[in-house]
Parts: C-alpha cells; sequence; structure tokens
C-alpha cells in the first residue's frame, strides 16, 4: 500500500468484545492523538459508549451504519468526499458476514493498514461452539487477533492453535483483564530434547502448527506418525504428502494438512492409503512452496490403520 492513501483500519468481533475500549484507548495513545481528521465509522453500539467531546477533541467524528446493506463503494466514496478523512476506523457488527467487506470496493484513495478481530476470553467457547463460522471468517481476514478479560486458567495454548489453524500470519495477543499482555507458551505432548519425536494419533495438530512457528527446533529430528498419503502427478518425482484431514470451524470446512515428504519408492503410494512415517524433518526451499518450509526425508513408508479419530481437532 502505498504511503499517500488514507489508512483504514477494521475492527471486528461480536458485541461486547472490547472493540469499543480498543479504539478508545488506541485514540488516546501519542501516536494516534495526533490531530489527523479521522472518521470512525460504527457499525454497532455495545455498553461502552464514545466520549463526544473527547472525540471532537481528537478531531474524529462518528458515522453511524445502521445496516449491512448501507456498506457499499458509494456510501464510502460520501463519506470521503464530505469528510475528507486523513484515517478512517470501521468498528463493525460481529453479526455481519465478512463477505460484505470483500464484495465493498474501497475509494480509490483508500488502503486497508489493519484488521483487528478483538475475542473476549468469557464468552469465547460459547461463540465458538455457537457462531464458528462467523469467527473463522473474521480471523481469516485478520493482521493481529487480541484475546482479552484472559485469565491463567483458561486454555490459551488451545485457542492459540485453534486460530493458527485458521490464519497462520497473524499476530495473536492475550490480555488480562487488567489489559497487561499475557505470555501463552506452547505446551507440547512431546519432548523436543529427544531426537526422535514418536507422535501420537490426536497430537498431530500440535506438531503440525509448532513445527512451521519453530522449525529450528525441529530440523535434524526423526518423526513417526500416521498420515493419508495425499498423490499427485502435480507433485515432484519421487515425493508425496502424508497429512491429515483437520476440521477448522465445521464439517463443510475440513482441510488437508501436510507436508512435502521426499520418498524414493512414493509412486508405489496411492493417495487416501494411511500409512506410518519415519522421516527426519528438514527447513528448507520447495517449489511446491514457493519459499522455505517444512521438508519430510522418509526411510521408511509402511501401510498401516486409519486412527480411531481421523479428523484433527486444534483445540
Amino acid at each position: 500500500m502505498s504511503d499517500s492513501r488514507i489508512p483504514l483500519y477494521l475492527i471486528t468481533g461480536f458485541l461486547d468484545s472490547g472493540k469499543t475500549t480498543l479504539l478508545i484507548d488506541t485514540l488516546g495513545m501519542d501516536y494516534f492523538n495526533d490531530g489527523q481528521r479521522t472518521v470512525l465509522l460504527l457499525c454497532e453500539e455495545g455498553e461502552v459508549e464514545y466520549d463526544q467531546s473527547q472525540l471532537s477533541k481528537q478531531n474524529c467524528r462518528v458515522v453511524p451504519v445502521e445496516s449491512q446493506d448501507q456498506l457499499t463503494t458509494t456510501f464510502l466514496e460520501e463519506i470521503d468526499r464530505r469528510y475528507q478523512p486523513e484515517r478512517v476506523l470501521l468498528e463493525y457488527n460481529g453479526m455481519w458476514s465478512i463477505q460484505t467487506l470483500r464484495d465493498c470496493r474501497l475509494p480509490k484513495t483508500w488502503g486497508l493498514y489493519q484488521a483487528i478481530h478483538v475475542i473476549d476470553g468469557t464468552t469465547f467457547e460459547l461463540y465458538r461452539n455457537n457462531m464458528q463460522s462467523l469467527i473463522v471468517d473474521a480471523v481469516s481476514e485478520a493482521d493481529m487477533v487480541l484475546f482479552n478479560r484472559c485469565t491463567p486458567d483458561m486454555p490459551l495454548p488451545g485457542w492459540k492453535r485453534s486460530i493458527r489453524a485458521v490464519n497462520r500470519m497473524c499476530e495473536i495477543v492475550f490480555e488480562s483483564p487488567e489489559g497487561d499482555e499475557m505470555e501463552v507458551e506452547d505446551i507440547l505432548p512431546y519432548s523436543l530434547d529427544a531426537s526422535h519425536i514418536d507422535l501420537e494419533d490426536d497430537d498431530y495438530g500440535i506438531w503440525y502448527l509448532h513445527v512451521q512457528d519453530h522449525p529450528d527446533l525441529y530440523v535434524g529430528k526423526t518423526i513417526t506418525y500416521t498420515a493419508l498419503a495425499m498423490t499427485s502427478h502435480k507433485l515432484p518425482k519421487g515425493t508425496f504428502i502424508p497429512g491429515r484431514n483437520a476440521m477448522t470451524c465445521c464439517e463443510d470446512d475440513i482441510r488437508f494438512f501436510g507436508f512435502l515428504c521426499k520418498y524414493p519408492q512414493s509412486r508405489n503410494l496411492k493417495k487416501g492409503q494411511w500409512v506410518k512415517v519415519h522421516a527426519t524433518i528438514q527447513f528448507e526451499h520447495a517449489d511446491v512452496y514457493q519459499e522455505e518450509g517444512i521438508v519430510l526425508y522418509a526411510d521408511q513408508v509402511e501401510l498401516t490403520d486409519p486412527p480411531a479419530e481421523p479428523l484433527v481437532y486444534f483445540r
């Protein structure tokens, strides 16, 4: 994005998740409270309200958005013409589909600068169980996911994995009820001190995400695990992808997660076979990734029975 474009900050999350509090705190920070003409597009009002007099001092104008249908390119262009903003904040309604924003072209002078999805830790499990598809939709577009009102007794490592499964690149932040950032360490079901990992079936999702975040901790180690063989004529000769199908939000959103594996006898494998793989883990460039990534070197691949639970869950 060109520096000359008007930055748009998108804040998503369910009602009372903390979106307004985040924006109030942000507007009060020195780097944001610089007098620039700011338009706040407000798509819903929660328990926390904006102080209109304070917003006026910060040169911020609030424009209500009453319905999802109102968010059109024409509407945004009218906002741009009428208020001539130097910065735009969009507090989005958590019950509206992100597809509305995907379909809405921004004015030519605007550019999406940052998308933040806010989650209330005290209600996350409830929303995840009942509105998971909406969460996945918003998280997939986010540059940052902010969990607030968190306490140490909450399953924070599992929540972190569930977000990583949807969006590998976003920053994930956990905050206490007092607003202090919390360090969340990954809890691994195996030891990184060992040279070999004998991976249990239920732990595939944990390993799959952690090895990508910390490849340096795994390079040179060997691993044994059960996987589905994914074969294709599009893959380089002597390779296949052993992986697992994983549910990221619902039964309609099942994806295959696996890494390229170099195995000279891969031509003997058939797509969909369950195999036990013994391989060495490396991190190197691969054309199928178009960048560096995890590459396995298998010295043994045997047919085996499927796991008791074929699907992987990131919890």
